[in-house]
């Protein structure tokens, strides 16, 4: 099982992928994203490399906002986003924990950079990866991910 963190920065990873797809950030994340859910496996890593182009693909096709040719782009956004998000706890659960430490760095630097890369020239700041979880949020950015519980405690 894993913990909050570790599960706030899975969320962060599917929202990543799905804000990705389509800008200047896409192929750097898509590449190392394979390279990663791959494991040093070259097979593995084509498989996992076709997904991020179907998906890419699809957000593509449904739009950003809704304005697509498929008009459905929150619901594709949803969906991809959700898909990434579990693909990476199955991930982080299989791996042990040094291997889970070293892949949530590695993960944490390429959504970092994925961040700076979709920035605008002028140096806009702010979040990135705001994710909502039934009673939970998590945000992330600047290289920190915050996860904020919303429930009364007895």
């Amino acid at each position: 099982m894993l913990d909050e963190a570790m599960v706030a920065l899975a969320a962060s990873v599917g929202t990543g992928v799905v804000q990705a797809a389509g800008t200047d950030a896409w192929l750097a994340l898509r590449n190392r994203l394979g390279r990663l859910f791959g494991r040093g496996d070259r097979q593995q890593e084509t498989v996992q490399l076709e997904r991020l182009d179907r998906t890419a693909a699809e957000l593509t096709a449904a739009g950003q906002d809704g304005n697509g040719p498929e008009g459905n782009g929150n619901e594709e956004r949803s969906r991809h986003g959700a898909a990434w998000r579990t693909r990476t706890e199955d991930l982080l659960e299989e791996l042990d924990p040094d291997e889970r430490t070293a892949a949530a760095a590695e993960l944490r630097a390429l959504l970092d950079e994925a961040a700076q890369a979709a920035r605008p020239a002028a140096g806009g700041e702010g979040f990135t990866g705001n994710v909502f979880l039934g009673p939970t949020a998590a945000q992330s950015g600047h290289g920190n991910i915050q996860v904020n519980r919303f429930h009364s405690r007895p």
